[in-house]
């Protein structure tokens, strides 16, 4: 049995141990040719290299979907057959993905491990907190490729997008009202309530607000 002498790792075998020390050293072996990528294990390095090939080894059988690991493709089976193998031992919730699962855990115990080295801002995803950081540095990365327009994330620059090309997404089931917005088509919606029928389908898709109103009047 190998044993590191930094923590409680053990292994059988002497390679295992080898690439387990890298955690420790940061060392980095395996490095892309291509760009200044470098990784831990040489499958990683792989994988990366499919990036630069554009080859998607992967394909689902039921649709058109390919990818670069097995581990996405079994994520995008789950879309097929609806199953949820991840679930909260605390409440109902279950998700395709561990990383989810984990992400629904902090809403429970109240965790917040990722932290603005620049300002008291505390999230539950590194993807908030990347996305936080562009408010201290002015960086917009997302741009209109038709206009000067330029915003900070991706559902921003979609909506924007809108106003070029015309499209209005939402539309209105009971008359020919249409918009861009989410926000918007739930107000105009309002104008609705005496001719939606009260359903778990149409409530669903109004506001917290309007749920109280259809509600009360049906008292």
């Amino acid at each position: 049995m190998y044993e590191c002498t930094l923590c409680t790792y053990s292994c059988k075998h002497k390679g295992d141990l080898k690439r387990h020390s890298f955690i420790h050293t940061g060392e980095k072996p395996f490095k892309c040719s291509l760009c200044t990528y470098a990784c831990r294990q040489k499958n990683n390095l792989n994988i990366h290299l499919l990036t630069h090939t554009g080859e998607k080894p992967h394909k689902c059988a039921m649709c058109s979907y390919e990818c670069t690991t097995s581990a996405h493709l079994k994520r995008h089976l789950a879309t097929h057959t609806g199953e949820k193998s991840y679930k909260c031992s605390l409440c109902s919730y279950a998700c395709t993905t561990r990383g989810s699962l984990k992400r629904h855990f902090t809403t429970h115990t109240g965790e917040k491990p990722f932290k603005c080295s620049l300002c008291s801002y505390e999230c539950t995803t590194s993807g908030s907190l990347k996305r936080h950081i562009l408010v201290h540095t002015g960086e917009k990365p997302y741009k209109c490729s038709q206009c000067s327009y330029a915003c900070t994330d991706s559902g921003s620059l979609k909506k924007h997008v809108l106003s070029h090309t015309g499209e209005k997404p939402y539309k209105c089931s009971y008359c020919s009202y249409a918009c861009t917005s989410n926000k918007c088509f739930k107000k105009h919606l309002l104008n609705h309530t005496d001719e939606m029928p009260l359903s778990e389908a149409s409530v669903s898709i109004l506001a917290p607000e309007v749920k109280i109103i259809i509600i009360t009047k049906d008292r």
